[in-house]
């Protein structure tokens, strides 16, 4: 999902998104860690769904009910690593380990952002502005045994949402060496300059030697129909590693 500042949106079409949105739960048949995924906006055209604009969520990042996933198995070379806000990008993380067979950590904030489209895009927009990040809620385990760590997180104005950003900025020296996977989702705009900042970003935390691959960037809405591309994606990255 992409979160963006639109300065002006009329009455109805607010009222219109919003009622699209409260009956359009969706659960789908995929599961993470043992727990069931809800993502709110699958299924809806991109008129409807209107780039994430009115799209609820659980107000507690991904799935109220469900624990933090942290699946971390004694052999596993490969480790995904995710945000999911509305439950997109947790859909596409489910997708990508049955494919991979990968370890699972998702990352965690201390003050969850609201289901609430509208007042998650003012504070995400503040947070942007004073570059002022959510402080996380999670331990790191060792990472020494992966090889390739995939990068999962939604698009917020056209760069990597602030999870992943503070995530990155704290954690990122341990990814030195680590071949780089980015999955992401999104609302119709592209992966803007995510990847970019991620290099950045591991770059002034100290990693070093990491390789870069191809970016996975899937429709907010769309991942359910994706399964099919994480499937050659997740292929060309085994081989490469």
């Amino acid at each position: 999902m992409t979160l963006f500042n639109r300065s002006s949106r009329s009455q109805t079409s607010q009222r219109t998104a919003s009622r699209t949105a409260s009956h359009s739960v969706k659960s789908t048949k995929d599961e993470i860690d043992g727990q069931s995924i809800t993502a709110y906006q699958l299924g809806k055209s991109d008129r409807v769904w209107q780039n994430g604009y009115g799209t609820t969520s659980d107000g507690n990042d991904t799935n109220r009910q469900n624990k933090p996933t942290r699946k971390l198995t004694k052999n596993a070379k490969q480790l995904i690593i995710y945000f999911s806000r509305s439950g997109s990008t947790e859909l596409l993380a489910s997708k990508i380990a049955k494919a991979s067979h990968a370890d699972l950590l998702e990352i965690v904030v201390k003050a969850p952002y609201s289901g609430n489209y509208r007042k998650t895009l003012s504070r995400a927009n503040s947070e942007r502005e004073a570059e002022n990040y959510p402080e996380l809620d999670m331990q790191m385990p060792d990472l020494s045994q992966y090889q390739t760590v995939y990068l999962g997180y939604p698009i917020w104005a056209m760069t990597l949402s602030h999870p992943m950003t503070e995530f990155l900025t704290t954690y990122g020296s341990r990814l030195t060496g680590k071949q780089i996977a980015p999955f992401m989702t999104e609302g119709g705009y592209g992966q803007g300059d995510s990847v970019d900042r991620i290099k950045s970003i591991l770059k002034n935390q100290g990693a070093r030697d990491n390789q870069y691959t191809k970016s996975l960037v899937v429709d907010g809405n769309k991942v359910e129909q994706a399964d099919s591309r994480v499937t050659s994606w997740v292929k060309q990255i085994v081989e490469r590693q």
